[in-house]
């Protein structure tokens, strides 16, 4: 049941970056910004009014040593609402090999091939467990939104050349970059996550990438995800944040899912 558990989350929280485009971020101390806070509110506005979010998101990647690929579907609604399908990454129909669905600060996950079922854990908690970093739904939503980890009230700021700025928002740094003549977010890091945006298209990202720096118990990892089929702002009721457990699933607990961990 371990094995299979850690198998199958994988699959959904990590992957390393094949052929992915590369983002260097600027270096140094940089020269004073006054114009920070409205720089980084131009580049915030548009994704974090994202209320709603559905997409396919092909992901790629390593965690560790272990080379992982999968499709997600995946649902979001504000404030805290998820809903995540896992499915191979060649796949014509046919049933997820896992879901988790949450709300309300709270998650359930289903592995329906080794029909274990985890109730009631946070989903940060389950993340963590798997990623040694906790991410909720609504970072999730932000950072495939194009928002990093989510909006603050913004801080001091530093230029650099060529377009760029950093902006302290809360724990977080966002990277900001002129593109098309208006400012966007195209990365955030916070301690040894950092996120970084490629191939923006009508002013969003359809690259994703996740990098996090091992350390502290984190697992060094790099995940890439590709989206398409993005739908903002769409109505989505309630019923998809929920998930019904078959008969006879096994109960597993958080304690499983970290020893059964990405690196197994």
């Amino acid at each position: 049941m371990r094995s299979k558990a850690g198998a199958a989350l994988c699959l959904l929280l990590f992957a390393a970056a094949c052929g992915a485009p590369r983002v260097t971020l600027p270096s140094g101390d940089g020269v004073p910004f006054p114009e920070s806070a409205a720089a980084y509110t131009e580049a915030t506005t548009e994704c974090g009014a994202v209320k709603t979010l559905g997409a396919s998101m092909a992901i790629s990647g390593r965690a560790g040593a272990t080379r992982l690929s999968a499709r997600i579907d995946a649902g979001f609604a504000e404030p805290d609402r998820l809903r995540l399908e896992g499915f191979p990454r060649v796949s014509f129909g046919g049933k997820p090999f896992f879901i988790l669905a949450a709300r309300g600060g709270e998650a359930t996950l289903v592995l329906t091939r080794s029909g274990g079922v985890l109730r009631g854990a946070p989903p940060a908690a389950i993340i963590e467990a798997l990623a040694g970093v906790a991410l909720d739904p609504a970072q999730l939503r932000a950072a495939v939104s194009g928002c990093g980890l989510g909006t603050a009230q913004p801080g001091a700021g530093r230029a650099f050349p060529n377009g760029w700025a950093a902006v302290e928002a809360g724990d977080t740094t966002v990277f900001l970059r002129q593109m098309d003549g208006r400012w966007r977010v195209a990365a955030a890091r916070r301690g040894p996550l950092t996120i970084e945006y490629a191939d923006f298209t009508s002013g969003r990202p359809s690259v994703v990438r996740l990098r996090t720096a091992s350390g502290q118990g984190a697992i060094p990892a790099e995940i890439t995800l590709r989206l398409s089929q993005v739908e903002i702002d769409v109505p989505l009721v309630d019923a998809v944040f929920e998930v019904e457990v078959p008969p006879g699933a096994q109960p597993i607990t958080l304690d499983e899912l970290r020893k059964a961990g990405p690196l197994g």
